[in-house]
């Protein structure tokens, strides 16, 4: 068996790692051929997927720090004799509530890179520092700059709830990170990194030669962990652990190429031996969650969201669609792509179990207001489930919409399915991490959603009445045989109609028919 190593948690350190013998995914063969063959470099990744990690690889390769590289590929292909000042800057660790604290932070980087190289500054501005530290280390030292900027966004995404302040924080930025191209001649390679891609008219609108690497496949995996390298690199780690389990839980993200792990969350798994929503826990947004429900976001559509490739690039202070919004965050990922005339588009989804169940709860907490009835609908109805208790789940589907303030019901949310009530009917189900399929296609038309549980499979229909139950919910999956997709041999099918009212706003029928197996 493989010798077990520590687990590098929350070690952004390449040094440390490295001498301090932790697992380490090697990237340094990808970190050789981006210095090989461009010079301004862009990646977008969602939080806590090693982007740090692989700025600070830059770094020490840039310094020519040979040791650390031993017995990793970058030992043999990168040329040693060459070694470059390093300017770089974080904005990962700090709250940006103000436009004071982006100015602050700055002062205090550029105050601590002009001591570390010995120089003083003429200029009392970020922008004029940044360049009299590119030309003076230049001269110095007769080579040019590497420039590495992570999390360059944070100071914007901190401050979205106040759009002021985010437009102040932005145009600020806008004007340091200018000097990458007005200084190009004396700059030897930059790399930034975020989790938003802001469009280059907000942020870069002069920086046109940077390269943007997020959805290169030759890329895909520069940040996170790769099935392989869960089996090779980790292989120590897997002795009681379910590998199947590991891959639906974690794997999934993808950028144009092979399907990728959230580091975060596999060095948890092997430290707690648990699965458990690691990376979801670690901290979501608020302002997403806000966003979505302000929007009247359909939980039932997130998983399968058509956009186009400019509509995932459309970011800014004051246009976030939702799309873009839940993909440059982690909570959809690409599932399928497709050229279309001279357009890329793409089908989004959740990337895994974590994110699926994750979000579906803290949505639905969202909507219901209420988290102590929400957990224990949540407990009930998969007891009910386990059991078949149909009368049961009906009370349980009323108590559903009994815990949802009057006030969250306007006539836009409960007019047809994509309202609140599908969503909320929805959420619970997702939130139990339960095998559901929304709007699936058959034939003869679209069912309205499907759960396999317990070697059963349920087939809902929903339908919004005036005020009587009316039957037609049950009568339509009949009609249109819905059932007949899932007839497999022994294996029990239900045909469930829901029926809501907007007078009571609430369920007010479930009619339940045993289908036809084969």
């Amino acid at each position: 068996m493989t010798q077990r190593k520590k687990l590098p948690i929350g070690i952004q350190t390449f040094r440390e790692i490295r001498e301090e013998n932790h697992y380490y995914v090697d990237k340094t063969a990808l970190a050789v051929k981006l210095a090989e063959e461009g010079k301004h470099y862009f990646l977008s990744r969602p939080r806590r997927f090693g982007k740090s990690l692989f700025l600070d690889t830059l770094k020490e390769l840039f310094e020519g720090n040979s040791t650390l590289f031993n017995g990793l590929a970058a030992e043999k292909q990168w040329d040693w004799s060459a070694q470059y000042p390093v300017l770089r800057f974080s904005f990962g660790s700090e709250t940006f509530t103000d436009t004071k604290g982006l100015a602050q932070s700055l002062d205090a980087q550029l105050t601590h890179l002009e001591r570390q190289y010995g120089l003083s500054p003429t200029f009392d501005y970020p922008s004029g520092r940044f360049s009299e530290l590119i030309l003076q280390l230049h001269q110095q030292q007769g080579v040019p700059v590497v420039i590495l900027v992570d999390e360059y966004d944070k100071p914007i995404l901190d401050t979205l709830h106040d759009a002021e302040v985010a437009r102040a924080n932005r145009d600020f930025l806008r004007g340091f990170y200018g000097t990458l191209k007005d200084y190009d001649a004396h700059i030897k390679f930059s790399f930034l990194t975020g989790v938003s891609k802001f469009s280059r008219v907000s942020l870069f609108s002069g920086l046109n030669n940077l390269y943007d690497l997020t959805l290169v496949p030759d890329y895909a995996t520069l940040c996170g962990y790769t099935d392989a390298d869960i089996d090779t690199v980790f292989a120590a780690e897997l002795f009681d652990l379910n590998r199947n389990e590991i891959r639906r839980w974690y794997n999934g993200y993808n950028w144009r190429g092979e399907g990728v792990y959230n580091p975060f969350d596999i060095l948890q798994l092997f430290k707690s031996r648990e699965f458990k929503n690691y990376w979801f826990e670690s901290g979501t947004p608020t302002f997403l969650v806000d966003t979505l429900i302000e929007r009247q976001v359909s939980t039932v559509k997130l998983d399968s969201v058509f956009s186009s490739s400019s509509m995932l690039s459309s970011f800014d202070v004051d246009h976030m669609d939702n799309e873009a919004l839940l993909f440059q965050t982690g909570y959809l990922t690409i599932k399928k792509q497709e050229r279309l005339g001279s357009q890329d588009f793409y089908t989004l989804g959740y990337p895994n179990l974590e994110v699926y169940q994750s979000l579906n709860e803290v949505l639905l907490s969202a909507l219901v207001k209420d988290k102590s009835a929400q957990a224990t609908n949540s407990a009930q109805l998969y007891a009910i489930l386990l059991k078949n208790d149909f009368d049961g789940l009906k009370q349980l589907f009323q108590r559903f919409y009994a815990s949802i303030p009057h006030q969250w019901y306007t006539n836009n949310h409960i007019q047809s399915y994509e309202g609140y009530y599908a969503s909320v009917f929805y959420s619970y189900f997702a939130a139990l991490g339960l095998d559901v399929t929304v709007e699936d296609s058959t034939n003869l038309g679209r069912i309205d959603m499907v759960l396999k549980f317990n070697g059963q499979v349920y087939i809902f229909e929903f339908k919004v009445v005036a005020e009587e139950v009316s039957g037609q919910a049950l009568q339509q999956i009949k009609e249109h045989g819905y059932a007949e997709k899932y007839q497999v041999a022994g294996q029990p099918v239900y045909l469930i109609g829901v029926e809501f009212s907007r007078a009571s706003r609430n369920v007010v029928g479930v009619e339940v028919e045993a289908g036809v197996t084969q």
